[in-house]
């Protein structure tokens, strides 16, 4: 999944993409270099991001949606948390919600329902804003499993085929930096649960800790990072950098069919 965020503030490309062309052009780039998936944000959810209004997140989005959809039959997904928004980008075309929230805005369930399309549900402790004031948890990867076993069961219970689900831990949403490494080395225990696994650690500040790199210097570490995942159970990992990523998923996924001979 390649990441296209049409926002001035998103924490590693903020504003590069904001121009329709740019963001078609970065597109392109992405698929044609392997992203299976092309996923859509307006709306930053960084630390400390400020919330944007419905409109202006549909003024920022629907062009380039629209532009996707004329140009490339790669698979769009949108990262929203609004009702409104998920019921426009649905009439757009698109093909999968990715929810940071797990649907838990008011509304935003019943509208996914209404739609039929696949749903990223994601845990995040807190709210974009307030996420990184002292997260704490007991037992992170049991917290984790737990909440999201409770989202799936209130999808499916509002009448959402559970096929349709797609489960994110959240790395770096309300977690330390510990946290985040314990949910990766851990991972595999989200797969208890049934559902497709998505990971997102590109370039995020768990990675620049353990390396002491700035954001655009962590492409190895977000490729290790993602390979990990991988091998640890992930089936769709979410990245800035897709070609060095699926060149490195490649190796990866060598060895894991090597094994399954075994």
């Amino acid at each position: 999944m390649g990441i296209l965020n049409i926002t001035p503030d998103s924490f590693s490309d903020g504003g590069r993409f904001s121009a329709l062309d740019s963001a078609l052009l970065q597109a392109e780039k992405m698929t044609a270099d392997g992203a299976a998936i092309i996923d859509v944000g307006g709306e930053s959810t960084r630390p400390g991001a400020a919330e944007v209004s419905e409109d202006e997140e549909l003024d920022r989005i629907i062009p380039v949606i629209e532009a996707l959809r004329a140009n490339l039959d790669t698979a769009i997904s949108v990262d929203t948390s609004k009702p409104g928004v998920i019921r426009e980008v649905a009439a757009a075309g698109v093909d999968m919600i990715n929810d940071v929230q797990a649907l838990r805005a008011e509304g935003a369930l019943q509208a996914a329902v209404e739609t039929r399309l696949p749903v990223c549900l994601m845990h995040m402790q807190g709210k974009p804003r307030t996420m990184q004031q002292q997260p704490r948890y007991e037992d992170v990867t049991a917290e984790v499993v737990q909440f999201l076993a409770d989202r799936i069961s209130a999808c499916v219970e509002a009448g959402m085929d559970e096929k349709l689900i797609v489960i994110d831990p959240g790395f770096g949403f309300g977690k330390t930096h510990r946290h985040n490494i314990e949910l990766l080395a851990n991972l595999r225990q989200l797969t208890t649960l049934g559902r497709p696994l998505l990971a997102g650690l590109s370039r995020k500040s768990t990675l620049g800790e353990l390396t002491g790199k700035p954001v655009d210097e962590r492409v190895p570490a977000s490729v290790a990072a993602a390979v990990i995942a991988v091998m640890n159970g992930a089936d769709i990992v979410r990245v800035h950098d897709v070609a060095a990523t699926v060149d490195a998923m490649r190796i990866a996924r060598a060895v894991q069919d090597s094994g399954k001979g075994r």
